[in-house]
């Protein structure tokens, strides 16, 4: 399976549903590339058009990939290497059909339901018979990927259900999918 995934700041809605970019946090960018690593992602996308955006994600993954805390922290230098910056989602499309050989399909998350959802078990089986072709799941923030992303993605996975409340950090619903479709059985 050849798996990135990608932190969409926009297209993203705001909370009056407008279309938006999202300010990224760094605690995002930290913790969804130690799920990458951890899960032995291809690697992982922080998308934004914002250029103050790009310089704080930038700044934060040489200071740990190349500056003091690659000494200081093995281990961070190692998830944060697997972190790209991207200005769009075509950008980030590019950079893996340049790496992989391959134009990656897209899997669109939501916390949303779409009739063309995929559950986590058809989603497994996709990944598993998919070959040499690479996926590129995009996880939104802010309140969520625009309705155009999701329906021109490739695929769309069902949304994480819970008990009636449904309002997880993208950290969050990252770890849930990921190791729903990529951990281990528990013995």
């Amino acid at each position: 399976m050849i798996i990135y995934i990608a932190l969409m700041h926009y297209p993203v809605y705001d909370r009056q549903k407008r279309v938006s970019s999202a300010a990224l946090t760094t605690l995002d960018i930290h913790d969804v590339a130690r799920l990458a690593r951890t899960y032995g992602l291809e690697g992982y996308y922080v998308v934004t058009p914002l250029r103050s955006q790009q310089a704080l994600a930038r700044r934060l993954i040489d200071h740990w990939v190349r500056g003091w805390g690659a000494q200081y922290n093995a281990t961070r230098k190692e998830a944060l290497s697997l972190v790209r910056i991207a200005e769009d989602l075509e950008e980030a499309l590019q950079g893996i059909e340049q790496e992989k050989g391959f134009r990656p399909k897209t899997v669109a998350t939501t916390a949303r339901s779409y009739p063309q959802a995929r559950s986590y078990g058809e989603m497994t089986e996709v990944l598993r018979t998919g070959g040499d072709t690479p996926y590129l799941f995009l996880l939104g923030t802010g309140w969520g990927l625009t309705r155009e992303m999701i329906e021109k993605s490739d695929y769309v996975l069902e949304p994480i259900a819970g008990k009636g409340y449904n309002h997880l950090s993208v950290r969050t619903a990252t770890a849930i999918i990921l190791d729903r479709l990529l951990g281990g059985t528990v013995t």
